[in-house]
């Protein structure tokens, strides 16, 4: 599969449900990243479905003001439609791609919420309020053949909705003992343990996902003190963070969203880190100077250092890149070259059935390879040649 946009390489699509979305692919369309799985209701997979879900509908608000003058906090007050769509098991996977080209911003697939005909599922999407929703799923049924539209409802939200579902839904996660993931507006379950603070908002990281767990165990592992660690495809700054708090002197964090880079900052904030510490930074070649919220206090030589820091090769005693496997095929020189001989670079974001292709990628870069597991998922690592 080809993805249309370079943006996508950082769309962290890790979850094991059907959830589409074109957000960061400004009006193009990603296509289903990985088979679509079955799971139990009450399975932590589940609840990440729903948060994920939850999260396009924020972005989708954020992104739907007229003008790009609209102030950002005018842009959450936007209203969107959230529409349950009745239909056979058997086209419900084509029937949520198909809407997604007629005019849904996301769909999810799940089997646990059943019609009352064991033949039938819900999919549930999000539409913009200016979207005939009707006519939408007319076209996306009549385009895979079928011959009357699906039953649906529609129900309109705001943007106090997913804040309070996201909330709900995000809890503290005890990812190893003495570790923790633990949102902004609860209490860390041990004060003594090594708690990482998060407000997840539009990026993803909330330590819940098995490739997020695997990366932060890993570096638990390897970190002894004084390491120059780099994040690549930062999201919410979750590994950044913890390679802080487990004693690097440096992080560096890249993505290719701006909210994320944003989701990040306010982050490192909420954990108590200062700039000295940690970078946050679009990738290379997509504005190398930090951005506003970061810059405006700076003098221009710290301006130039972070540049030179963000463009530094062969410098970086970890470099961990839990994207997606697309990307990390078509960007392993440049990850790698940010890492020095000898240091830890490791790869994540993938199911166990696409290790084969890592591995037969990355081999000519690293050796002593290691493979983790979790939940079919991994997390590769190997030492830079």
């Amino acid at each position: 599969m080809v993805l249309n946009s370079l943006r996508g390489h950082f769309f962290k699509h890790l979850s094991y449900t059907s959830i589409i979305t074109g957000r960061f692919f400004t009006g193009r369309r990603v296509h289903r990243l990985i088979p679509f799985i079955r799971f139990s209701k009450s399975s932590a997979a589940q609840r990440y479905q729903h948060w994920k879900h939850i999260q396009t509908a924020a972005k989708f608000s954020t992104l739907s003001s007229p003008s790009s003058e609209t102030p950002a906090s005018d842009s959450f007050t936007s209203p969107y439609l959230s529409v349950r769509i009745c239909c056979h098991k058997d086209v419900a996977d084509m029937l949520s791609e198909a809407l997604l080209c007629f005019g849904a911003s996301s769909t999810t697939v799940d089997e646990e919420e059943s019609s009352e005909r064991s033949d039938e599922i819900i999919i549930t999407s999000i539409f913009s309020v200016c979207k005939d929703v009707k006519d939408c799923i007319s076209l996306a049924a009549d385009s895979i053949g079928l011959q009357t539209i699906p039953s649906f409802e529609v129900v309109m939200h705001d943007h106090t909705d997913w804040i309070k579902a996201t909330q709900e839904l995000f809890c503290p996660v005890e990812v190893s003992d003495g570790l923790w993931v633990v949102p902004e507006w609860t209490t860390p379950p041990d004060l003594q343990a090594t708690n990482i603070i998060l407000n997840p908002g539009l990026a993803f990281g909330t330590g819940e996902h098995p490739t997020t767990k695997l990366c932060l165990l890993l570096l638990r592992d390897l970190i002894k003190g004084g390491e120059l660690f780099l994040d690549y495809g930062t999201g919410s700054g979750v590994l950044a963070i913890a390679a802080l708090k487990f004693g690097a002197a440096f992080s560096v964090g890249f993505d290719i969203d701006p909210q994320a880079i944003t989701s990040a900052q306010y982050n490192a904030t909420l954990n108590n880190i200062e700039h000295e510490e940690l970078l946050l930074n679009l990738v290379p070649g997509k504005g190398i100077l930090p951005s506003a919220d970061f810059s405006s206090s700076m003098d221009i030589d710290q301006t130039a250092y972070d540049a030179e820091v963000i463009n530094n090769r062969g410098k970086y005693d970890i470099v961990v890149a839990n994207i997606l496997l697309n990307p990390l095929l078509e960007l392993a020189d440049q990850i790698v070259s940010y890492a020095k001989p000898g240091a830890t670079v490791a790869l994540s974001g993938i199911i166990s059935e696409q290790i084969p292709r890592i591995l037969e990628r990355y081999s000519q870069y690293l050796e002593n390879i290691t493979v983790s597991k979790m939940d079919d998922w991994a997390c590769i690592s190997g030492l830079k040649k």
